[in-house]
């Protein structure tokens, strides 16, 4: 079977963790913590603001609706089409998730529907780019400094990806990363926090922290730490980042590989638009090529093409079940045609095997397996 994804080694990670228990400091904040904070930093250009790496992205979302000081009755706005981790960090502050539109072409939350569902009680924006091809974000952070707002982007599944020539993630007050390993760098669970907002570094490093100055303590800038703020356990181990360095380093040929394997998808697959959608990017955005998907006609074809797939030996899934239909959506008062838009969507999405290291083989298998299917 030919897996949607997989993480592929690049021959360095043993070498980093081993050095790591070496150095006998495998906790948060050790040598290889701080080398991926840096690399990010550099690479990324986050300029004045700081990186700090967590345990997931699910963390970093968790950690950034603190941040922001989102509480009971806040209301946040957001895309339904997302992973749950995206409004349960704002649920577990007690807010409000206020559910957006997506725009056909990118799935990416519309900024032509946000405006309008701002009320007072409206705390933040929370645009996520989908697939690894950014949301508009001027548009967004226009209406967010007229209005007031915090923009924390949801840059999951974006890492190393730009709008505007400027990286994913660097953009909002905070942006939040992911290295599951599903995604494009990964340490099997890990995320990151950008902390954008010079102004918000000292609290994210408490916060972290257990709500402890101890990063002070240890820079020598108080003679002791102690509890000084809310917060809770949001460091990476250190020989996990070890595991995650190695991956950051090979970002260029992890980037030119799966651009490859998406490019031949396009190409190979244009001669069916009409019958199916291939995925847009926008010509502000530089895509990291997270995943490729296709949009069928219908939830029916949609499932009849997954299954077709994967008889002959291909895995290919969906994604997301909106957030306004699930159990906890409709808790909220949302309901099935709430968002049309999100909801035809999602029923005619299908993702296709893109990973470093597909062979040319698999996918020839995989191409030759859609086009029979609609042959």
């Amino acid at each position: 079977m030919i897996p949607l994804s997989k993480p592929v080694l690049t021959g360095r990670e043993i070498f980093y963790i081993q050095d790591s228990v070496r150095m006998a400091k495998i906790s948060g904040e050790g040598k290889y913590s701080k080398l991926c904070e840096e690399f990010i930093g550099n690479n990324f250009q986050v300029g004045a603001g700081s990186v700090m790496l967590v345990p997931s992205g699910t963390a970093a979302l968790e950690l950034a609706a603190m941040l922001m000081d989102i509480e009971p009755g806040d209301e946040v706005i957001m895309p339904s089409f997302t992973f749950v981790s995206t409004a349960n960090a704002f649920v577990l502050r007690g807010a409000r998730p206020v559910f957006a539109e997506v725009r056909e072409d990118t799935l990416n939350i519309d900024p032509d529907g946000i405006e309008r569902l701002i009320t007072p009680r409206t705390k933040a924006i929370v645009p996520v780019h989908y697939a690894g091809v950014g949301c508009e974000m001027n548009v967004i952070l226009d209406i967010a400094k007229r209005r007031g707002l915090k923009v924390i982007e949801d840059a999951a599944q974006a890492v190393d990806a730009t709008y505007d020539g400027k990286f994913l993630g660097t953009l909002g007050e905070i942006g939040c990363y992911s290295f599951h390993d599903t995604k494009n760098h990964t340490c099997g669970e890990g995320g990151a926090v950008v902390v954008n907002d010079v102004d918000l570094v000292d609290r994210a490093e408490i916060l972290r922290e257990k709500g402890t100055n101890r990063r002070k303590f240890f820079r020598g800038e108080v003679d002791k730490y102690s509890w000084v703020d809310v917060g809770s356990s949001y460091l990476l181990s250190d020989v996990t980042a070890a595991f995650l360095l190695a991956q950051l380093e090979d970002k260029e040929a992890i980037k030119t590989d799966r651009k490859r394997t998406y490019d031949r998808y396009v190409r190979e697959l244009e001669d069916l638009e009409g019958r199916i959608e291939l995925p847009h990017i926008p010509d502000k955005c530089g895509s990291n090529y997270h995943l490729f998907r296709i949009l069928t006609a219908g939830e029916d074809e949609r499932e009849r093409l997954m299954r077709h797939l994967r008889e002959i030996g291909v895995y290919s899934t969906f994604h997301y079940v909106p957030l306004h239909t699930s159990e906890m959506g409709k808790r909220w008062g949302y309901k099935e045609g709430n968002l049309p838009i999100t909801e035809k969507s999602a029923t005619r999405l299908l993702r296709l095997p893109l990973f470093r290291g597909i062979t040319e083989d698999e996918q020839t298998k995989v191409i030759d397996g859609v086009k029979e299917f609609y042959r």
